[in-house]
């Protein structure tokens, strides 16, 4: 009994999170970074954003390596991608569209009102489960007790799937007003509820998760095409801009994540456009071909200087094929050319550790000290720091570094033994020695928490 009423809780949890994995779908999946990507859907997303009347830095974009068609919020004012999605949505609008729907979920409020539906539901069932075995306990039927129970998780369920469908049909006229007020069309919206309408034809194993946990009815799909027919945005194009972002993004996400065969097959050699020349560079590097794939990146860098994606892309090739000196000047350019993004600095500063170079040392210092300025839970960047620090002589600072990584990777008893180090290493003033401080106590706590062995 108590089996079923997980399920009916996860049932409706999954409206807003992804569907629970097979372990064969979870050895398959991870969280990848990109600053050109994530840069790209922010892009798209920050309009929508701002007109759902929510923070554009308050929300967190993560990408997830998975083919499948998917994108959910979870967990706040999380917005989850599945690579598949960014891959598989041929226009702009179609992303956008899906941006917008899952924008309405975040401002509606709909993950504590789920949460609160399922606490209702389950009451319900709870009771209903109670009354059944009160019945038969007095009737000496079994069966009719049983009958009770079944009947009231049916209702549960019921009420649970006519939420959702409540929860899916507001986001959408929250998507609608939204795309309205950016002065988008929704035409791409459409567009993606008609590839949904065709997964709908497929048996259930086979359909994307996008279908099961956003459930898709006849109304939803009506009420967007009259939004597309009444709203004097509808002939709207996708920016120029747009397009090509949308271009590059697919290119670079097929390049990588693909075999160099498949992307060979897809980019052809006669296909001069830009996007195609990107996942060629892309799968040369990656064969290894350096070179195929120096002249093609260059070549890109020479018809777009400018273009910091391009310049990262070429320290990257260099740096994994064992040439990191000569990959520290594009990614200095990339730096200097986006200097706000933190992925990038991370890049460079990774270059300059590895050379084992001490000249570099102080510059990857500043590098990862500025990344984490707006990036305070990068992993990454924490344990470079700490290798940083340590070459650097600074054991105080390393200790501290290391603290923070531990910490937020879970390593609650490292985390304590790391920031006791610094303590007694680093001054007792400041904002650091708060700042160890208050790892210690959020260590002392999780390690609380843990169950004992």
């Amino acid at each position: 009994m108590f089996t079923r009423l997980f399920l009916l809780a996860t049932l409706v949890l999954t409206l807003v999170a992804p569907v629970p994995a097979t372990a064969q779908q979870t050895a398959r999946r991870s969280f990848i970074r990109d600053a050109e990507v994530e840069n790209t859907i922010r892009a798209y997303a920050t309009p929508l954003f701002q007109a759902a009347g929510l923070d554009p830095d308050a929300v967190r974009i993560h990408l997830l390596v998975d083919p499948t068609l998917n994108a959910f919020v979870a967990g706040g004012q999380n917005m989850f991608f599945h690579t598949g999605l960014l891959i598989r949505s041929e226009r702009p609008s179609q992303l956008i569209g899906v941006i917008a729907h899952e924008t309405g979920h975040i401002s509606g409020g709909h993950l504590i009102r789920i949460q609160d539906a399922v606490g209702n539901a389950a009451t319900e069932a709870v009771m209903g489960m109670l009354l059944g075995a009160a019945l038969g306990a007095a009737s000496g039927r079994g069966d009719l007790g049983s009958a009770v129970m079944m009947g009231s998780q049916e209702i549960a369920t019921r009420n649970l799937m006519a939420f959702s469908r409540t929860q899916e049909g507001s986001a959408d006229q929250a998507a609608l007003s939204f795309l309205d007020t950016t002065r988008q069309s929704a035409k791409g919206f459409l567009e993606f509820f008609e590839i949904l309408g065709d997964q709908e034809l497929l048996v259930s194993t086979r359909q994307d998760p996008y279908v099961r946990t956003h459930p898709l009815t006849r109304d939803r799909v009506a009420n967007v095409r009259e939004h597309v027919a009444s709203s004097p945005y509808s002939n709207n194009p996708d920016s120029p801009e747009f397009i090509e972002m949308h271009k590059r993004m697919r290119a670079k996400l097929f390049a990588f994540l693909e075999s160099p065969v498949r992307t060979l097959q897809r980019y052809k050699e006669n296909d001069n456009s830009l996007d195609s020349r990107y996942a060629r560079a892309i799968a040369a590097y990656r064969k290894p071909d350096m070179d195929t794939a120096l002249p093609l990146i260059d070549g890109l860098i020479a018809e777009r200087p400018k273009d910091p994606y391009f310049w990262e892309l070429k320290g990257q090739m260099l740096f994994e094929n064992g040439r990191g000196i000569e990959a520290l000047e594009p990614y200095r350019q990339a730096v200097s050319l986006l200097p706000d993004n933190a992925l990038l600095r991370i890049g460079l500063a990774q270059v300059e550790v590895e050379q084992e170079d001490p000249s570099l040392l102080e510059d990857a210092k500043a590098q990862l000290n500025k990344a984490l300025q707006s990036e305070p839970e990068n992993h990454s960047a924490w344990r470079l720091l700490g290798i940083t620090y340590n070459r650097l002589g600074e054991e105080g600072m390393a200790a501290y570094a290391m603290a923070e990584q531990t910490l937020l990777e879970g390593r609650a008893s490292d985390a304590a033994y790391h920031a006791g180090k610094a303590e007694r290493l680093l001054p007792h003033t400041g904002s650091i020695w708060l700042r160890i401080q208050d790892i210690k106590e959020r260590a002392a706590q999780a390690q609380k928490q843990q169950p004992r062995r």
